[in-house]
């Protein structure tokens, strides 16, 4: 082999190293980004609507409730804390595989009552824009069990939460509270909506 094929190989072989290089730091800056700072999700549900529909593909923030050790959901460093009204995507209690999205109502401390469609917090009457009640179809949820929930305090640590499509979602009226612990973050954006594509860029409120 002569000085110049030398040469053209020790090139090949300083791109291909580069290109490697660049690859792995690339796949390291997106595992990191997905893990700590923003995360898509797509909505499989209605029960969100009509703030979210079925088809939507959203970020979550993953960072604005803090930093959290990996698998085990243990917040590490405190950033903020949830408030009422925002969308939360948490980790489902009865079912850790499963990742479920829905409106922050009641926080710690809170006492929760459900009557009909009005929900009563510290015995106050919640001003509630973002229920929306539209009852079609059979969902195998007892109308008694979904409109008179409580009295219930909420324990510390963890939230109250609802669908914003109060007829036909499946939230703490039911199987209770949302650890804080369990929390991915907050969903702030709609990045793409299929077949709604108007909605692209729509801001979640």
């Amino acid at each position: 082999m002569d000085t110049d094929q030398r040469k053209n190989t020790r090139k090949k072989k300083g791109l291909i190293r580069e290109y490697a290089e660049a690859a792995v730091i690339a796949i390291l800056l997106a595992l990191f980004i997905r893990t700590f700072i923003v995360q898509a999700f797509k909505i499989p549900s209605g029960s969100m609507e009509p703030t979210l529909l079925v088809g939507d593909h959203i970020l979550v923030n993953k960072f604005i409730y803090g930093i959290k050790i990996p698998f085990i959901n243990k917040t590490i460093i405190p950033v903020g804390t949830p408030e009422r009204n925002d969308v939360v995507v948490f980790i489902y209690p009865l079912d850790k595989s499963k990742d479920f999205i829905k409106r922050v109502i009641g926080l710690p401390g809170d006492t929760i009552e459900i009557k009909g469609q009005e929900i009563y917090i510290d015995g106050e009457l919640f001003e509630d824009p973002h229920g929306y009640y539209g009852r079609e179809g059979d969902d195998g949820v007892p109308d008694l069990e979904r409109d008179h929930a409580g009295p219930f305090k909420v324990p510390d640590n963890h939230l109250f939460v609802m669908g914003d499509n109060r007829d036909h979602s499946y939230d703490s009226r039911f199987w209770g509270f949302v650890p804080v612990d369990s929390l991915r973050g907050e969903a702030f954006i709609i990045y793409w909506s299929w077949p709604n594509w108007k909605r692209f860029l729509h801001l979640i409120e």
